[in-house]
C-alpha cells in the first residue's frame, strides 16, 4: 500500500506557471498508473492527467489541461510531477495524486491529501 504526499502548490497570476510533485511516503509507484485530479470549490473532482509509472508512457490529459500541463516521472527523486503551464483563474482548485493498479479497470485505490493552487486575474 503506496501513501501519496503532494507539495508545490500556491498563489500564482494568470498567465503563470506551477510545479506540483507527489512523493510516495510510503512505498513505491512501480505497480501503478499515477494520476492527478483536482476539485474546484463547488465542483467535482476532476481527472487531470495519467501516466504509466514503471513504462513512463503518459496515458492522457484531459482536454482542459492539453499543451499547457505536462505530466511525467522522475525515477531518481521517485515523484510524479505535473507542470502547469498558461494557468488560468478556471485552474484554481486543490489538486491530487492518485494511484491505481495497472490491470484493466481497476479503481483509483489511493490519494494524497491534496495541495491548493489558486491563480488570480
Amino acid at each position: 500500500q503506496v501513501q501519496l504526499g503532494e507539495s508545490g502548490g500556491g498563489l500564482v497570476q494568470a498567465g503563470g506557471s506551477l510545479r506540483l510533485s507527489c512523493a510516495a511516503t510510503n512505498g513505491t509507484f512501480t505497480p501503478y498508473i499515477m494520476g492527478w485530479f483536482r476539485q474546484a470549490p463547488g465542483k467535482e473532482r476532476e481527472f487531470v492527467a495519467a501516466i504509466n509509472w514503471q513504462s513512463g508512457f503518459i496515458i492522457t490529459y484531459a482536454s482542459s489541461v492539453r499543451g499547457r500541463f505536462t505530466i511525467s516521472r522522475d525515477r531518481v527523486k521517485n515523484t510524479v510531477n505535473l507542470e502547469m503551464n498558461k494557468l488560468n483563474p478556471e485552474d484554481t482548485a486543490i489538486y491530487y495524486c492518485a494511484a491505481r493498479p495497472t490491470a484493466a479497470g481497476s479503481g483509483w485505490s489511493f490519494w494524497g491529501q491534496g495541495t491548493q493552487v489558486t491563480v488570480s486575474s
